[in-house]
């Protein structure tokens, strides 16, 4: 091994980290490199440095990004390079292991030991010493447990502040439930029509956006809204998709019927469908009525937001409760990148269908 791929290996060592990819420039690799060796060119370095990429690209450690940028010199290489987790050694006590074994599967850290760390360990005992007297402890919110076994609120919920968290109950192949602990819906804003009580309620509307949740109470005191429910839920844009579940808390079980109502884009199919998908055992439907209005008012569309994720599989299943030529109309949103906001429906334009 010759001295470049030498100090190649030692700069890829040094920023290789034991849980997550890291994105390297080749260019700014071989500016250090050049800077630690003052006869780098005399050596023909460059040939020497393209070596040692190629050698640790095919031993896995390197993986190219192919973006089609290159960093300019014969032969090329690919600019950036994704520079993979650092494999360890098994740290963990073989024995150890095997006391905690009955109640959990360690298979997963034998595949990958990089995950054997001591924070791990740490975390996996604070579990197994819980499950020894978990028949003696209440049920309390995932927050709750989560600070007591593992030192934070947020562990298990806030995956970019603790990736850690994310996985964990797989990787020990434990269930979550076995930890007495669960997620509270967050509790939402709601507004009942005047005169109706609890055990009254059958149909649910559930709107994205304040401006037409203060517009739909309006309309539904005068009865003018369509479906009239008698619940009206302000969904918060994607807000709903976790508070949902507090419904069944607070209301009695029920055949309810829910209506959703959002913004004609992206964003609006998403939110709809995803909530379909994981409440599948509840009745839930676009509000067609209203959604039927907002096409009608398609002369106030506006540009798509920046950074919604277009998924054709949400767009596809919200199209198909339309009729085709209303489907036309939706594509040709689609395709021409505008969007209906539901804000179109105010007091003032509702009048054009009384």
């Amino acid at each position: 091994m010759d001295i470049i791929e030498t100090r190649v290996r030692g700069f890829i060592a040094d920023i290789q980290h034991p849980k997550q990819k890291k994105k390297i420039n080749i260019n700014d690799l071989e500016v250090q490199l050049r800077r630690l060796m003052d006869d780098y060119f005399e050596m023909d370095g460059y040939s020497l440095f393209y070596r040692a990429i190629e050698a640790l690209q095919i031993e896995g450690q390197l993986i190219p990004i192919q973006n089609n940028q290159y960093n300019g010199r014969t032969p090329a290489l690919p600019l950036y390079y994704w520079v993979n987790i650092k494999v360890q050694e098994n740290k963990w006590n073989r024995l150890a292991m095997m006391k905690l074994s009955d109640q959990f599967d360690f298979s997963y850290y034998e595949r990958h030991p990089e995950w054997q760390t001591k924070d791990e360990w740490d975390r996996i005992q604070n579990v197994y010493t819980f499950l020894q007297s978990s028949q003696e402890r209440e049920i309390v919110s995932v927050e709750e447990r989560s600070l007591e076994l593992f030192g934070h609120e947020k562990f298990l919920l806030d995956g970019e502040s603790f990736p850690e968290g994310k996985g964990f109950f797989t990787r020990i192949g434990v269930s979550e439930d076995l930890l007495k602990m669960v997620n509270y819906g967050e509790p939402f804003v709601f507004w009942m029509k005047q005169g109706k009580e609890i055990k009254d309620i059958q149909r649910v509307l559930i709107v994205e956006n304040l401006s037409f949740f203060h517009t739909s109470i309006k309309l539904l005191e005068a009865d003018q809204l369509d479906y009239e429910p008698e619940l009206i839920i302000y969904g918060e844009g994607t807000k709903i998709e976790r508070s949902f579940s507090f419904f069944f808390r607070m209301f009695p079980a029920n055949n309810y019927l829910f209506y959703y109502a959002g913004d004609l884009d992206a964003a609006g199919y998403g939110i709809i469908c995803r909530l379909i998908e994981k409440y599948s055992d509840c009745c839930i439907q676009p509000a067609l009525k209203i959604y039927r209005k907002m096409l009608e008012c398609i002369e106030q569309r506006n540009d798509q937001k920046q950074g919604q994720t277009q998924n054709l599989k949400y767009r596809d299943a919200f199209f198909q409760w339309f009729t085709e030529e209303e489907q036309h109309l939706l594509m040709q949103l689609w395709q021409e990148n505008k969007r209906i906001p539901q804000e179109v429906l105010n007091i003032e334009t509702w009048r054009r269908w009384m």
